[in-house]
Formats: structure tokens, sequence, C-alpha cells
């Protein structure tokens, strides 16, 4: 996990890196939470992608006082660019640092989250390196949903196998919280590689992996704090965005997950009330509850996850089939762009 990181004693020059589009509620505690970072030597880069709310004057007031801010107003986004993608390389090329870590304005940091991340690339030689955020969760939604998708992933994908095994497809990032050394990030071109990529953080991972670089994703409970989404509707949207792509949109793996997880995860509830079925379904139930049990004890999950067990995957696999509809029938809009999918 980052929390257990070494420390790196080399005094590299670390770039936070932001992209914000309509921050102005998030950005200041972002930022004064990256202020207090206990790397030596860092600068922090927030580039404005034509928010229409207060933004830039946010994080011009702060940059004023604090010459280690950098505000960057965005450029007009080309064709072929997701937003996201295009803000990201706008500030790889500005950004003067060793280390560029990309994340995002709803983050918070504890003082170690940046050195923490160095050590692990130092250490390990690595090319890349993500953290999946501790999730803040407010209403009952993301309260179900947002283990729910974490579920899977540390579940299916045993993190450590993503530096240990070569193939791209042992691969997962997440774009709140990503390093990269500056020699990976020019070789693999930056995000002008991916610039059309809606799910970018873990084609970037798979990319990296085919040019046989090194990577590691970790977990960053208690290091990195996230709070991705506020409510019902940026749930069904976002995650409608990104699950079909973490499965590199290919229908018959990502229907064979969700139809497992509608067994493995739901039938058992329903089933463990028939006489014939009790014993298998109570059995699967026992394992559901510890599983469950176990991520929140991990990852600092809520309760509710538990009790709540099968309404929260019915909610994710529903999510799951919408993503491949829009991504198959459908345009989705997303931070007031509209994102028209192309592989």
């Amino acid at each position: 996990m980052l929390k257990h990181g070494p420390v790196s004693y080399k005094e590299d020059l670390v770039s936070f890196l932001i992209p914000a589009r309509n921050e102005g509620r998030n950005i200041q505690a972002c930022l004064e939470s990256l202020l207090d970072q206990a790397c030596p030597r860092f600068e922090i880069l927030v580039l404005d992608d034509h928010s229409s709310d207060d933004t830039a004057e946010r994080v011009q007031a702060l940059a004023r006082f604090d010459s280690r801010i950098r505000y960057i107003r965005g450029k007009k986004l080309p064709e072929n660019w997701t937003g996201k993608n295009w803000a990201c390389h706008q500030l790889g090329q500005q950004a003067k640092g060793d280390i560029l870590i990309f994340t995002d304005a709803d983050n918070r940091y504890t003082r170690v989250a940046g050195i923490k991340t160095v050590g692990w690339i130092r250490k390990l030689n690595l090319d890349m390196f993500s953290a999946f955020p501790q999730q803040h969760t407010l209403t009952l939604a993301e309260k179900l949903v947002i283990p729910s998708v974490y579920m899977t992933v540390y579940c299916y994908l045993p993190l450590w196998l993503t530096c240990l095994l070569p193939f791209p497809s042992l691969a997962a990032a997440n774009g709140q919280w990503i390093a990269f050394t500056r020699e990976a990030y020019e070789k693999l071109g930056g995000h002008e590689a991916a610039k059309n990529q809606i799910v970018e953080d873990t084609w970037l991972a798979r990319f990296a992996k085919k040019n046989h670089m090194k990577v590691l994703t970790s977990p960053g409970t208690g290091v990195v704090y996230g709070h991705m989404y506020h409510q019902w509707t940026d749930i069904w949207q976002g995650f409608s965005k990104n699950l079909f792509g973490l499965m590199d949109y290919q229908t018959i793996p990502f229907c064979i997950l969700l139809g497992w997880m509608l067994i493995g995860y739901v039938c058992p509830y329903v089933f463990v009330f028939h006489p014939f079925w009790i014993k298998a379904a109570g059995s699967a139930v026992v394992l559901n509850i510890a599983i469950r049990s176990i991520l929140v004890l991990k990852y600092k999950d809520s309760w509710i996850t538990i009790l709540l067990h099968p309404l929260a995957i019915l909610l994710t696999i529903v999510i799951g089939l919408n993503s491949i509809r829009v991504f198959k029938y459908g345009k989705l809009k997303w931070k007031d762009r509209i994102i028209n999918y192309t592989k």
C-alpha cells in the first residue's frame, strides 16, 4: 500500500498537475493539502479547463501568496481529444519536474502522499505508479456503488500482479493519482498517446506494459482521499462512461463478469430461502459477508456495503449494462461536454 512506501531521499523535483473544470468548491482544499506536502522540492500546476465558476479566481488568489502554485489557462479543445486528456497534455508540457503526478481537484492528501509515491518509484525503479484513493462517500448511492466497483478491482486483479507480471491485460490505474518519471512519460508520448481514450488511466498502464515499462498500482488508503461523485446522477454517468472501458470494451468478457457478479453475489441471497439450495447458498452468503467485511476493514468502506451487498451489486450490474449501451449506441454528457465513443 502507498502508506507503507519508503521515503525517497533523492531530491527530485515533483510536479503536481491538476486539470480543473468547474472545481470551485474543491480546488482550494485540494491545493492547501498539496502545499503541505513533505517533498523537499515541488511545484503545483493547475490548468483551468474553461470553467464557468470561480475556479480561476480561487487558484489565482492562492498563487499570489505562494509561488509554488502556477495557474494555466487552458487552450481550446482540439478535435479527436477528450477534455481531460487535452488538459493533462498541456500540464505535462509545462511541468518542470523529474516526477509528474497527475491528480484531481476533488482529492485531499496527507503530507506523505508525494514523498512516498516518489519513494516507491525510486525503490522499485518504476516508470509509472498509480494509487486508488480512499473514497469519501456521503449519500447512500455512493456508499453502495463506489465500494462495489472497487471490490471488482481488488478481488479480481491482485494489484501486486501489475508490477510482477508483464502482461498488459494485468494492468490498472486510477487517474485520480497517477505518476510517471519524466523519461517514461515522454517515451510513452504523454497524454497525446491516449488523446481520444475515455479510460485513459488504465489505457496508459496497458500501453506502458506493452512498451516493457515497469508499472505498479496500489491502494492509497489513509494517504490519498477522493470524493469522485456526489449524487446518483454523477455515479450513473461517471461509471457508465468508464466501466466498459475497464475491460477494454470487450463485450463477451465484460458480460461474463457481470453474469458472475449476479450469480455469485446476488443469487445466493435469493436461493438461501429455498430448502434445496439452503446449504450451498448459505455458504455463499457467508463468503460474501466475509469478503465485504475484509474490504471494510482494509479499505475503510462503509458497513452499509455488508448489509445491502446484493442491492449494491445489482446497481453496479445495471450501470455496467448501461456502460455497454452508451458505448455501442449512444453519447454521454460529462463536465458539460458530449463524449463520442471511439475505440
